[in-house]
């Protein structure tokens, strides 16, 4: 261990978070979560016995990083997250398919049950995941199921011990209609998924409507969900005195020497098109913040012109959403899209000084795309060819994936609306 390494190590605060083990090229090889950081963190570097592949894992830290959270289930979603975006190897090395667990809810079933699951399957239902410790996420399910009750088994219509403890929706005894059920289990979705923010202001909204309406009950219910979300005080919190300092990231310090950027991009927006032939056009907004996925800021926007023409969609949405001014501007843009794309982008966004390229796919949507990207440049375009292994590649193919599933998920819900009617 160097000196440097023990000076860090003697920093380690006594609360939650998400910590980076890094080697001698700053490269993240495992990320890691912890209740208490100075405890876990220094385990590593202890001098009990410890299992031959956390040995070798041991002997490639050269530094460590960390984040600081407010509680143990902000620090399981961040890990989550974080391991999504650097995909270190000994978190690869390190688990088995036993320690891989994903939350699946089924909501094309007239009542969903909620579980947790090794594998998705191809059966339409929505998983949420990966987590990396099925004991923390069936915890975390556990405490939620509180203040969002859901079944856990398949509904068989009879009343159970969970019925009375108001752990379920109460639907075998009137309590409830499916309908608001559902309603129940998207909120508790937009939760997992990190959407917190907005679903505090949301539900807060809807609960003064109902009450104006007169809809007692279910403005009660909804300030029930709305105090139990507050009192678990979830907001993860990036600040500065946070020991993971963004220019040192490896992706987001690429990028700044990549697009000549005084600084590394702290907000990406990544934006995408979706339709069929023309038809329900709708565009997303994905927005990271110092590397990660900032849920409660994606924007989705439904395109006032319907056509089969991306480069003009995109100029209306960007267009549109630079108006926002109650809305942070970006440090970068990324495009689905190549060289008309960025170019018909660039006359609108030069003026404000936003840095924009483009990822050119060439009809290949799958995970394994290659990550050419392409850069406008004084005199025309630069197309770069990024490593597959590279942070920045990593970082880039994250959020362009974000970005086209979450347009990919509006437009569905549009033109299921649209053949319903």
């Amino acid at each position: 261990m160097t000196d440097e390494l023990k000076q860090k190590l003697k920093t380690l605060p006594a609360a939650p978070g998400v910590y980076f083990h890094k080697n001698k090229a700053g490269e993240v090889i495992y990320v890691g979560k912890a209740a208490v950081l100075k405890n876990r963190v220094r385990q590593y570097f202890s001098k009990t016995e410890k299992d031959p592949k956390t040995t070798v894992l041991v002997e490639e830290i050269a530094m460590t990083d960390w984040i600081v959270v407010d509680t143990e289930m902000d620090a399981l979603f961040l890990e989550s997250e974080m391991i999504k975006r650097y995909m270190p190897k000994w978190n690869i090395l390190l688990r088995d398919d036993k320690t891989v667990s994903f939350v699946r809810i089924d909501m094309k079933s007239d009542v969903p049950f909620v579980s947790i699951t090794r594998q998705p399957l191809g059966d339409n239902a929505r998983y949420i995941g990966p987590f990396y410790a099925k004991t923390t996420i069936a915890t975390a399910l556990r405490i939620l199921r509180k203040i969002f009750p859901y079944y856990d088994k398949p509904y068989t219509g009879k009343k159970t011990l969970d019925t009375d403890l108001g752990l379920t929706p109460g639907i075998e005894v009137g309590k409830m209609t499916s309908k608001d059920y559902k309603k129940i289990l998207r909120n508790l979705i937009r939760y997992l998924e990190g959407d917190r923010q907005k679903l505090l202001s949301d539900l807060e909204r809807e609960m003064k409507d109902e009450a104006k309406l007169g809809h007692f009950e279910r403005a009660a219910e909804l300030r029930n969900e709305l105090f139990g979300l507050k009192g678990l005080k979830k907001k993860i919190v990036f600040s500065d005195k946070e020991f993971l300092d963004i220019s040192s990231d490896q992706a987001l310090k690429g990028l700044q020497r990549l697009l000549d950027l005084k600084a590394p991009p702290k907000r990406i927006e990544g934006y995408d098109i979706s339709h069929q032939s023309g038809q329900d056009v709708v565009a997303s907004m994905v927005v990271f913040v110092n590397g990660a996925s900032d849920r409660s800021e994606y924007r989705k926007f439904k395109l006032k012109k319907q056509q089969n023409n991306d480069t003009e969609s995109l100029k209306e949405v960007l267009t549109r959403r630079l108006k926002h001014s109650d809305w942070d501007f970006p440090d970068l843009i990324i495009l689905d899209g190549g060289i008309p794309q960025v170019s018909a982008l660039l006359p609108i966004l030069e003026p404000l000084k936003i840095p924009v390229f483009g990822r050119d796919k060439s009809g290949n949507h799958s995970k394994s795309a290659p990550v050419n990207i392409i850069i406008p440049t004084a005199d025309g375009y630069r197309a770069v060819e990024l490593s597959q292994d590279s942070h920045i590649a990593r970082l880039i193919a994250r959020i362009d994936e974000e970005a086209h599933r979450f347009a990919i998920t509006y437009h569905s819900l549009l033109k299921r609306k649209r053949l319903l009617k």
